[in-house]
């Protein structure tokens, strides 16, 4: 008996270790293996204290929209479900009409851009379950007007109104056409650069709508070929303002429903600048319009007579480099509004009265407002998040509007984010950090008690558990000129501190960016605890540059983007070489996108510390680059050139030599091809070895069907040959 229960234990022992000893693997990771459960399109109602979620049946293949109780957590009801109409297979998104009594619902939706989609739409009377089709046209961007009669929506670049009760469809601008004129919905660089789509607004009464126009006639062209399948490739052209080149010209108008009239709002004040927001206030004929001139360092908050057009400055902000556009202008009942900005070197939120003048800073210190949730009326209090416990962490507070009473709501360390009840009575928190997986609580938002969990992903981390990987460590990176820095690690779970380790880290580096915090893991995180179990360390930096430890911290960068971040990554780089556990002969580096920008410049101007670098979707050169980004921070080519010319890679490529992986999509809209090849052919002029890969039809993101997996299956077998 104890020679059995000795194997016993043996055995047990021994599938223990197995299970403990599994490898994470590119196809298990690109399977979806480790996706989180969540609460998919959460939408808190406004005038009841409820919330709807979009709800999938895998059984039936069936999606519902369910309603719920924010008090109970309990389902009140099936709003809609698509078992009950044949119309519509699938929910691609919804929202509801001012009193909540009806429904817009999109279904096969086509993606243009990054944001932008057309989809065919239909109207649900929650009430009598009754489902009409909005239109025989696929449109863009409908919203219900006040009274929920109306809904306005955009259609091959103009702008209609479709009366729900007479059926009548009216057209309300003619001039819209391809790559010409815009009514209403945004250009290719305010979609990706302003991230807004939709630029036109109903005003409260219902009677008049504002929109921009986008006159793009004179915006240089891009074109694209697609290979698709056929015998001939076709060609996408659209209009891209590249750095220094014509922008849209853009104007303010106003449509009065009533008289069929619209009103041009005069900005001649204004020469080639960019509308960048449109709201109505709380009053009915009172519009606002976020004005910034080019460079972006001087911004107009505008308020204009709905019914004259007239307007006026009520707030201007200014800054030696750039101003943020803020998404959390916020008009309360007595037209005060509450604002957010970075004028006292951190952002925080500002309360200010109907006519622009301050009456109180809400939230001040050396420390930033990471999202505003809102203001209770009833109590006088505000709810935002913030930085305050560490510029990697993210919590929930809650303080008077006269910035007193200041309360800490969430309870753990990590990333928290809120969605409030109507009544702010409750909140929905999602929280996670590296070591716990999503979680999503009800909580009181008197003090932020959790009252009941309503998912979680305890399994996953169960499953997680049976890998062999150990989470990131965070630690602050000094590096030898002084600079503080956050960063993260990744060791192998069996880590040997009397082992050398070669090491790949990884950054993005971009403006106001983070990739130093603590939250849940994300895909590539997956494939970094994959390298870790080969026996590398994944390191990743945030330098100078990236967000949320102030203005200087991030602005340091203006005019001069790629300079201080790759001197960072180099510095970083030799601070982690001199770790008595690290090859120094072994370091490589990898990014997307900006950190493409960055890993070839490491690899070229760090050659004496990078040995290894891949590159995915890089600019090359900030002139490839679209106007409203790029000149943000670097100002035009033309006032700039030095600024451009000496921090492109394309400079650099003489001094390559080590090994360099490039690779980018030829239908990446974003980050054009142009970009690689001007630098391959800089390589190949230099007579440097290197490696390429280029993806036909791919966009930025570089996926579809099995070419995530390709890709990554090419980046570790590269670092593993060559790292």
């Amino acid at each position: 008996m104890k020679t059995l229960k000795f194997l016993t234990i043996l055995f047990l022992s021994a599938s223990l270790s197995a299970i403990a000893q599994q490898k994470l693997t590119l196809e298990e990771i690109w399977s979806g293996a480790f996706r989180t459960q969540g609460m998919d399109e959460l939408h808190a109602m406004k005038n009841t204290n409820q919330y709807t979620v979009l709800n999938f049946d895998r059984a039936s293949r069936t999606m519902q929209i369910d309603l719920f109780d924010f008090a109970t957590l309990e389902k009140v009801k099936t709003l809609f479900d698509t078992k009950n109409f044949s119309e519509i297979q699938y929910v691609d998104a919804y929202t509801f009409d001012a009193g909540e009594k009806k429904m817009l619902i999109a279904t096969n939706s086509k993606s243009i851009f990054r944001h932008s989609f057309t989809a065919e739409y239909y109207v649900l009377d929650i009430a009598a379950q009754k489902l009409q089709k909005l239109t025989d046209k696929e449109i863009q961007e409908p919203v219900f007007s006040p009274d929920g009669t109306k809904v306005a929506f955009a259609y091959q670049n103009n702008l209609y109104i479709k009366d729900l009760t007479s059926g009548k469809e009216e057209q309300i601008t003619n001039d819209g056409k391809k790559n010409h004129v815009i009514n209403g919905i945004t250009d290719w660089v305010y979609e990706e650069e302003f991230a807004f789509v939709r630029a036109f607004d109903w005003n409260a009464a219902g009677d008049k709508l504002a929109y921009i126009r986008f006159d793009e006639s004179q915006v240089p062209e891009f074109s694209m070929d697609i290979y698709n399948q056929g015998l001939y490739p076709t060609q996408e052209v659209f209009k891209y303002p590249k750095a220094g080149e014509k922008n849209s010209e853009v104007s303010l108008h106003i449509f009065d429903v009533k008289s069929k009239n619209t009103k041009e709002v005069n900005l001649s004040q204004y020469s080639d600048f960019y509308i960048a927001r449109i709201n109505w206030t709380k009053e009915a004929d009172v519009l606002s319009a976020q004005i910034l001139n080019r460079h972006q360092n001087n911004l107009d908050l505008l308020f204009i007579n709905g019914t004259t057009a007239a307007s006026k400055v009520v707030l201007n902000e200014k800054d030696k480099a750039y101003v943020d556009v803020t998404d959390d202008l916020t008009f309360l009942s007595d037209n005060s509004f509450i604002w957010t900005s970075e004028k006292s070197g951190y952002n925080h939120i500002y309360h200010y009265d109907k006519n622009g003048k301050l009456k109180k800073q809400v939230t001040n210190g050396n420390w930033e407002v990471t999202a505003y949730y809102g203001y209770d009326e009833n109590n006088k209090t505000v709810y935002y998040q913030s930085v305050e416990n560490g510029s990697v962490n993210r919590d929930i507070y809650a303080v008077k509007i006269d910035g007193k009473g200041k309360k800490r709501l969430s309870g753990q360390t990590g990333t928290n984010e809120a969605t409030f009840s109507p009544n702010f009575q409750y909140y929905i928190n999602s929280f996670s950090n590296v070591t716990t997986a999503p979680i999503y609580t009800l909580n009181s938002s008197k003090e932020g008690k959790v009252l009941k969990t309503i998912v979680e992903n305890k399994d996953l981390e169960n499953k997680l558990v049976q890998y062999d990987v150990a989470p990131k460590e965070f630690f602050t990176l000094t590096t030898e000129k002084g600079h503080e820095l956050n960063a993260w690690i990744i060791k192998p779970k069996n880590f040997d501190v009397s082992k050398k380790y070669p090491v790949f880290m990884y950054q993005y580096s971009g403006p106001g960016s983070q990739e130093v915090a603590n939250r849940w893991n994300g895909i590539n995180d997956y494939w970094f605890m994959m390298l870790a179990q080969q026996g590398y360390l994944v390191v990743c930096v945030d330098g100078r540059g990236t967000g949320f430890k102030g203005a200087e911290f991030k602005k340091c960068t203006y005019k001069e983007l790629g300079k201080f971040e790759v001197i960072d990554q180099i510095d970083a780089a030799k601070v982690i070489g001199k770790y008595s556990y690290v090859d120094a002969s072994r370091i490589g580096i990898f990014g997307w996108s900006y950190g493409g920008f960055m890993a070839s410049n490491c690899i070229f101007q760090g050659a004496d510390v990078f040995k290894t670098a891949i590159a995915v979707a890089p600019v090359t050169s900030w002139r490839y680059y679209d106007s409203i980004y790029t000149e943000r921070y670097m100002q035009t080519p033309q006032e700039n050139p030095e600024g451009y010319d000496n921090n492109s890679p394309i400079s650099h490529v003489q001094k390559l030599e080590g090994n360099f992986l490039l690779v980018h999509g030829t239908a990446d809209d974003n980050v054009h091809v142009q970009n690689s090849m001007k630098m391959i052919e800089a390589l190949v002029q230099a007579n440097k070895q290197f490696d390429w890969a280029i993806y036909p039809d791919k966009n930025h993101g570089i996926y579809g069907g099995k070419t995530r997996l390709q890709l990554y299956t090419k980046m570790t077998n590269f670092i593993k040959e060559k790292l």
